[in-house]
């Protein structure tokens, strides 16, 4: 009885404490309303469905961070990483369900809030949702997509997610092949590393170790997750009240939260967490049907597999382990076989009269990127010479060669529609040390501002090699994803 007592005093005082040191928090989330007048929504399924998305902000990002983790350049305006995260009704399990941002997607009709100008529906890149609408439009999307009723929303951007990172000591990663990408810098031998956040920012954005690309960056970004939940279940994080502060102050340093996530829902997640562990957990990716599928004005898509699609999320409505939900069949124990590599550069046929370095892999086929060159310098015939050098690569050059408004450029500029990002960072491989320019609304055709730097020469790119035309989604618990 005396024992009794004493832990449900422990407990009690815990709980006080948990809510006095988390009291003071919730004034400094920022609040968005992602659900403002938002009518005929999904019915309420069990348990809780959380929009988790990761945008490129990077406002508060130091100059050195920026060099050092590869993080310079403006960002897109636009969900880089898009989860939906259902908790279960009894708080015991946790399922992440991560959503491609290139899917196909259809933005419901809507009114523009600035113009009061009525929208129709129209197709997009899912991750283009946030630039068209904000959290209002890429949670409409979502609900659309899904059927599922979203609860609450959390948006997560660069400086977050590093100082994360940094507050749990680190996240443990391991890995049996070495993962190298230029364009992020991350640059992991085989065997196990513990990240700090930069490092671990530059894991979860890298797009460029494999020709799966994006499909290949959310398997990493799920086993990150899993990862990151193991570190905070198993070092007493949340047994401990101020180290549950530290951690939570470091999350809601600067993301943004719906109206309605607030204290006591953290308060209860982080309960709930107490229990959690990596087997408590299982990822999965929505089933595709179509690979590299191709719209007008929008560019290379992933379209969903709808029948399987509509299954998973049924499950998440139910509140149905997914594992349970869809067993897999015998042969599946085994991993599926990863995407051939890319012949070798050294190996890999050169273009008839190509000089210099071997061709650079990139993600979409030159000849499908449509290029608009301009001089921005002082030197006559300049942006011709461009011109010329880009169509004999196989880029889709007008040649209309045009003069700049201002014609004192250093370095060449790449500007580009956010919704082209893919074929924006193809055009910068064939142009090293160019500066990439989002500009939103920009369309289809990429611009090249010549600089001073441009000596004539472009870089031979090519296209990675195609992936399956069909990705069937596989379910994994956590601790399957874990070192």
């Amino acid at each position: 009885m005396r024992a009794v007592t004493t832990l449900s005093v422990v407990v009690l005082a815990s709980a006080g404490i948990g809510h006095s040191v988390m009291a003071g928090l919730d004034a400094d989330i920022a609040r968005v309303d992602p659900f403002k007048d938002m009518k005929n929504r999904p019915a309420p399924g069990h348990g809780m469905n959380v929009l988790l998305v990761g945008t490129d902000g990077r406002d508060q990002i130091t100059e050195h961070e920026r060099r050092k983790y590869r993080l310079g350049g403006a960002p897109c305006h636009c969900t880089d990483t898009i989860m939906i995260v259902h908790i279960s009704a009894d708080r015991e399990r946790a399922t992440v369900v991560s959503l491609p941002r290139d899917s196909y997607a259809e933005v419901p009709s809507h009114v523009d809030e600035a113009t009061g100008r009525t929208h129709p529906a129209h197709p997009i890149k899912l991750n283009a949702a946030y630039a068209e609408g904000g959290p209002q439009q890429t949670v409409r999307t979502v609900e659309d997509m899904t059927h599922l009723k979203i609860d609450h929303y959390l948006e997560v951007d660069f400086i977050t997610f590093m100082r994360t990172v940094d507050v749990l000591g680190g996240v443990p990663i391991c890995t049996a092949q070495p993962l190298k990408d230029s364009y992020t810098g991350l640059h992991l031998s085989p065997g196990t590393h513990t990240l700090n956040g930069g490092q671990a920012l530059q894991y979860v954005r890298s797009r460029h170790v494999d020709a799966a690309s994006d499909l290949s960056r959310m398997k990493r970004q799920q086993q990150f997750l899993a990862a990151l939940i193991e570190r905070a279940t198993s070092n007493g994080v949340l047994l401990n009240p101020i180290r549950f502060r530290d951690v939570t102050r470091a999350v809601l340093g600067s993301v943004r939260a719906d109206t309605g996530f607030g204290t006591d829902e953290l308060l209860d997640l982080g309960r709930a967490m107490r229990n959690f562990s990596p087997s408590s957990s299982e990822f999965t990716t929505v089933p595709i049907g179509e690979l590299g599928y191709v719209v007008k004005g929008i560019g290379s898509t992933l379209k969903w597999d709808r029948a399987g699609a509509d299954r998973l999320f049924q499950s998440l409505r139910e509140d149905k382990p997914l594992a349970a939900a869809t067993p897999a069949p015998a042969h599946a124990a085994t991993p599926a076989p990863s995407p051939s590599p890319s012949p070798s550069p050294s190996l890999a046929p050169r273009p008839q009269g190509a000089q210099g370095p071997a061709p650079v892999t990139v993600e979409v086929a030159p000849a499908t990127i449509r290029v608009q060159v301009e001089n921005g310098t002082g030197t006559a015939g300049l942006a011709r010479r461009m011109d010329a050098a880009l169509a004999a690569t196989g880029f889709a050059t007008n040649h209309r060669p045009v003069t700049a408004a201002h014609r004192d450029l250093g370095r060449t500029v790449i500007s580009f529609d956010p919704r082209w990002d893919r074929s924006a960072r193809s055009l910068a491989a064939a142009l090293p040390g160019s500066v990439l320019r989002a500009v939103p609304g920009q369309g289809p055709v990429l611009r090249v501002t010549v600089g001073a730097d441009f000596k004539g020469a472009v870089r031979t790119v090519r296209a990675a090699a195609p992936v399956p035309p069909k990705v069937e989604a596989s379910v994994i618990r956590g601790d399957e994803k874990v070192c």
